[in-house]
């Protein structure tokens, strides 16, 4: 074992003695450090397709440093980057699949994509540049090559048997999103696996799995991490059929557990869960706020509904679905709560291809994304409008950094996976100089975001558009001493809103999608906006 090794592992035993005796119990609201994540811009990358070093047509971690600039240059006086906070990387464990969410190794890169000391440099050439990364954490499941599933499976007495759920008989119980079965028949035994046979469920109510989990977590936490996108959130411990196999009394109480033990060792380490499910079960996962700010759970979730609802309010041109999911986001979340928006991700088709590729509709879901509250998630290739529909491989397909090349810039071989349709224009070199791209307005926004504390963590007030503006959505939102009007016109004619009394006497253009847009706010303040138009106005 070298020398950088054996004092990486003295330091997570050390670690992991001094966190064996916390107790799952109230601590101070100080205690979670998590203001970088507040606001801050992510971006989801699935490292096979973004950037591939060695040519051999899949992308790696070595790739994906070198394509770092283009995230964030780490110099704030710059505008051709995109600016990003943050990134998350889906799974980068080793596994025998092309998705990497059935584990084989916790403490091993897959080696398609490198070694532990390419993560080691991406962490440092990220943090460099002011980039946080986060990793996907799959533990609701290993894969079926798992060496503790393995073991598990060799014997009914087997010491690791406990390690999964298994059981003699088939109860018959159903995916309880109404898909097929849940138990696999092994051996004259069944083992519960809730998504397939080749990803069984670890067993939460071992003692021992959970003290491994946290081992793991722990692993990376001190390789510089900063944190973790939980896959399944929701699925941890089952208590029965149907809807008793989510979000469970069981599942809540491990995740404060672990919450507790990341919080102990690296306060400022970020946990996102994966709820695809509605609001009011989404806000359960925060857990209490009496004694942990934003939550005693897990401090931030992705807001499916609000995904749906933008894209449907975007496809129909009225915002009504988005005013509903806010306002169930606000009555129903907890205070302070933080939460994490977005568009699409490697699960749902992409965007433009949900929105039929259409440039305006394009450019009014981004603005819509970048202007509401929480901290906002985009999947990579979103920002130019990259294409892709079920089954998931075609939503993952490689990067396309330019039209010119074969390997289209992310590889000097042959790709992995042919491009999406549409290249030619979705590309990242084709649109990085024109200003009306949909990547120019892509880092105009998120450049805009991180300069304005009312856009990046302000609160958000929806105003009243008025009889017959079911088109608009206008709010305003405030921070820090600044307060800004934003308007997105989701209708393809102008419209005239207002008269909103906002105390404002004047409203300077910080942004507008389109020409045209006015606003007048001596007395009471009016707006006037083109059609697939998003206008922000700072107020004075």
């Amino acid at each position: 074992m070298n020398r950088r090794r054996t004092s990486l592992l003295i330091s997570l035993l050390t670690w992991l003695a001094a966190l064996a005796v916390i107790p799952c119990a109230a601590e101070p609201v100080a205690h979670q450090r998590l203001s970088w994540a507040r606001g801050a811009t992510f971006y989801e990358i699935f490292v096979r397709s973004f950037a591939d070093s060695d040519g051999d047509g899949i992308g790696d971690l070595r790739g994906l440093t070198s394509k770092l600039d283009y995230l964030n240059d780490g110099n704030p006086a710059t505008t051709t980057d995109l600016d990003v906070e943050a990134i998350w990387l889906m799974p980068v464990f080793d596994s025998p699949s092309d998705h990497g969410y059935d584990t084989t190794d916790y403490y091993a890169i897959n080696p398609q994509y490198g070694t532990l000391a390419d993560f080691d440099s991406l962490l440092a050439a990220a943090h460099r540049r002011g980039i946080r990364v986060i990793v996907d954490l799959v533990i609701n499941h290993t894969s079926n090559r798992h060496p503790w599933f393995v073991e598990s499976a060799s014997s009914p007495s087997s010491p690791m048997r406990d390690w999964y759920v298994w059981r003699a008989d088939d109860p018959g119980w159903r995916q309880p999103w109404g898909g097929g079965r849940t138990w696999h028949r092994m051996d004259g035994a069944y083992y519960y696996g809730v998504f397939w046979g080749g990803m069984p469920d670890l067993n939460f109510n071992n003692a021992e799995v959970r003290l491994a989990i946290k081992q793991v977590a722990a692993f990376w936490l001190m390789r510089g991490a900063d944190g973790f996108r939980l896959d399944a959130a929701r699925h941890l411990i089952e208590d029965g059929p149907g809807e008793q196999q989510v979000n469970t009394p069981g599942t809540h109480a491990f995740w404060k557990e672990f919450a507790a033990y990341v919080r102990k060792g690296a306060p400022e380490a970020l946990l996102v869960g994966e709820n695809w499910t509605s609001t009011d079960q989404i806000a359960q996962f925060y857990g209490s706020t009496e004694t942990v700010a934003g939550g005693d759970e897990l401090p931030m979730s992705f807001n499916f509904p609000l995904a749906g609802s933008i894209l449907q309010a975007v496809r129909s041109g009225d915002a009504t679905p988005i005013v509903s999911t806010l306002a169930n986001v606000a009555r129903l979340y907890p205070p302070g709560a933080c939460d994490a928006p977005f568009l699409s991700n490697h699960d749902t088709p992409r965007v433009a291809t949900e929105l039929g590729s259409d440039g305006r509709k394009l450019r009014t879901a981004a603005a819509l994304l970048l202007t509401l509250p929480g901290s906002p998630f985009i999947y990579y290739g979103e920002e130019v409008g990259l294409e892709g529909g079920k089954p998931d491989p075609n939503i993952r397909t490689p990067m396309p950094w330019n039209d010119r090349e074969p390997g289209g810039g992310f590889t000097t071989g042959r790709p992995w996976r042919p491009f999406s349709e549409g290249r030619a224009q979705a590309n990242v070199e084709w649109q990085a100089d024109s200003p009306s791209s949909l990547l120019s307005q892509y880092r105009r926004l998120i450049h805009l975001r991180a300069s304005s504390p009312a856009l990046r963590n302000g609160s958000i007030a929806v105003l009243d558009a008025g009889e017959g503006n079911r088109q608009l959505l206008a709010f305003v939102r405030e921070a820090g001493g600044e307060r800004v009007l934003v308007v997105h016109n989701l209708g393809l004619t102008a419209v005239t809103a207002g008269p909103w009394d906002l105390h404002a006497s004047e409203a300077k253009l910080l942004y507008a999608t389109a020409g045209g847009a006015t606003a007048r706010a001596k007395g009471d303040t009016r707006v006037t906006i083109p059609g697939a138009c998003s206008a922000i106005w700072r107020l004075k």
